[in-house]
């Protein structure tokens, strides 16, 4: 049996090293680091940006995996100079980030935060308050981005009594009881009875901006939108000021515009150009949507998937139309 040659541009823990080779069949061996290594006869490489090196010396390279879902604006760019390089995608955050969309919907719609900001200052007034935490059940849902994420994301929601639509562009085998798909066209005549919005749609030039103040006008009063795809798909200005007129019940936002260029920034980077910070309809986390303490297994667990299939002359799953970006 002839060796599958697979080359990992980081150096994972030891334990995490220890699932993947677990979980692969014989006659696959892997090496890592950020070093190409000689000979350069890996077949498959394991990077998300890729230093440019391994793609020009890799004289045996079929395949790119990029080990999470969507592909970075510079790796995208750098690869359309290796058009023979088929690249796939994991999918294994699917369920985390699903968990957070749900987590920021009930925090919003519940108030969680500032009630318990109060109650933290032994402050109980609020119980007995009118109380304007928002009724679930019952609600209209769309899901923009109806892939591995919103698939799951669909799957809680209709479980609390929710009615669920999705727009996904390919609609082909892609139907699901109890679920209405759409495709992209359709975005505008769903809006005006979506009561809750959820992104779970990659990041292209087709879809950055694709929730502006035009989209969000359309909204009925009082909507609520969790966005855990990527920032800059919702226009962040025409997003603060529905939030802060309250044309918006609230947002749950995982994602951001801006980040921390370097460890120290870390400390000190806001996330957009407007205080969202200031706004208590809104829930803030710091784009940790695919992050458990399982994230490392699962990741390792869906590779090797890919890889095995590899080997067994398979096709592998997740394959990316770099022209679609995802």
């Amino acid at each position: 049996m002839s060796l599958l040659h697979v080359h990992v541009v980081y150096e994972p823990q030891d334990e995490v090293k220890a699932i993947l080779e677990k979980h692969l069949e014989e006659g696959v061996e892997v090496r890592y680091g950020g070093e190409v290594p000689e000979p350069p006869d890996y077949e498959i490489l394991v990077a998300g940006r890729p230093p440019r090196p391994f793609l020009e010396r890799g004289d045996r390279l079929k395949t790119l995996i990029i080990p999470w879902a969507g592909v970075p604006t510079s790796t995208r760019e750098m690869l359309h100079d290796f058009p023979g390089l088929k690249v796939h995608n994991l999918h294994h955050n699917a369920a985390p980030t699903a968990e957070l969309a749900l987590a920021l919907l009930f925090a919003v719609a519940k108030q969680i935060i500032p009630l318990d900001r109060e109650l933290r200052e032994h402050d109980w007034r609020p119980r007995y308050a009118e109380d304007h935490s928002l009724l679930i059940a019952g609600k209209e849902a769309l899901i923009l981005g109806y892939g591995e994420i919103g698939r799951r994301v669909g799957e809680g929601l209709r479980s609390l009594g929710v009615r669920v639509k999705g727009i996904k562009r390919n609609l082909e085998n892609s139907g699901e009881e109890g679920v209405m798909l759409y495709p992209p066209r359709a975005l505008d005549d769903l809006l005006p009875e979506t009561e809750l919005l959820f992104l779970t749609l990659p990041l292209t030039p087709d879809t950055e901006g694709i929730i502006g103040e035009e989209e969000i006008a359309l909204l009925p009063e009082g909507a609520i939108l969790v966005n855990v795809s990527r920032g800059p798909i919702v226009d962040q200005k025409a997003l603060y000021q529905a939030l802060v007129e309250k044309k918006l019940w609230g947002a749950g936002l995982d994602v951001w515009y801006q980040y921390p260029e370097n460890e120290e920034a870390r400390k000190h980077t806001p996330p957009a150009d407007y205080p969202f910070q200031a706004l208590d309809n809104v829930v803030l986390s710091p784009h940790r949507g695919g992050n458990t303490r399982s994230t490392g297994r699962l990741r390792m667990e869906h590779l090797a998937k890919l890889i095995n299939a590899a080997a067994r002359g398979e096709e592998m799953p997740n394959r990316v139309d770099l022209d679609r970006g995802y």
